[in-house]
């Protein structure tokens, strides 16, 4: 079940979001992860926010589901990015098998820990044999809320990396940085690839 209160701030501040972030710095581990993937891959975007990395990835040829659970990012997505979008949750993704590539960016971190090793294991039965999951969460540890509200569960590299494996997923890709988010708060970030194995 996706946060209430996180919901309630993206109502407010979707468009603000979006015009804000509006280019993943380079594109490098978006560009990394198509890269990855056969052409013509079936992809879903896990908490695809305004649908840009999404447009990038139907621009390329792929062939893209995007789920997020704000029916105000769904409503920017579409204006911004003519990206239509299903209002769903993690807890939703019951597929089997059925995605080649799943973009979880930013949006997991979300979610409860206790939640995680759950979502992870529907991930990878969700993936085709050989499968890409890419997640982008924030470094840390423990889990509090924000300035605005908004809540967060953090992971070291180690115990985010743990639990892919503990799912049946092989690390491919790894990036770090940091950046201010939508609080204003510079927090550092990891990008991490890996296969279904």
């Amino acid at each position: 079940m996706a946060d209430a209160e996180t919901l309630a701030v993206y109502a407010k501040r979707a468009q603000d979001y979006a015009d804000r972030f509006t280019d993943d710095g380079p594109n490098t581990h978006l560009n990394a992860f198509m890269d990855a993937l056969p052409k013509g891959a079936r992809v879903l975007d896990l908490g695809c926010g305004p649908g840009r990395a999404t447009r990038a990835m139907l621009d390329s040829g792929l062939r893209v589901d995007a789920w997020d659970a704000s029916p105000e990012f769904a409503r920017v997505a579409q204006e911004m990015n003519g990206v239509t979008v299903t209002l769903a949750s993690f807890d939703d993704l019951a597929a089997e098998t059925a995605y080649d590539g799943i973009y979880a960016n930013f949006s997991l971190l979300h979610a409860p820990k206790a939640e995680m090793p759950g979502h992870l294991a529907r991930i990878a039965r969700a993936l085709t044999p050989g499968g890409l999951f890419h997640i982008g969460t924030k470094t840390g540890s423990g889990e509090k809320r924000d300035k605005l509200g908004r809540f967060y569960a953090y992971y070291t590299e180690e115990e985010l990396t743990g639990l892919l494996e503990g799912a049946g997923l092989a690390i491919t890709y790894r990036r770090t940085g940091e950046e201010p988010g939508l609080d204003g708060t510079v927090a550092p970030w990891i990008i991490l690839h890996a296969r279904k194995t």
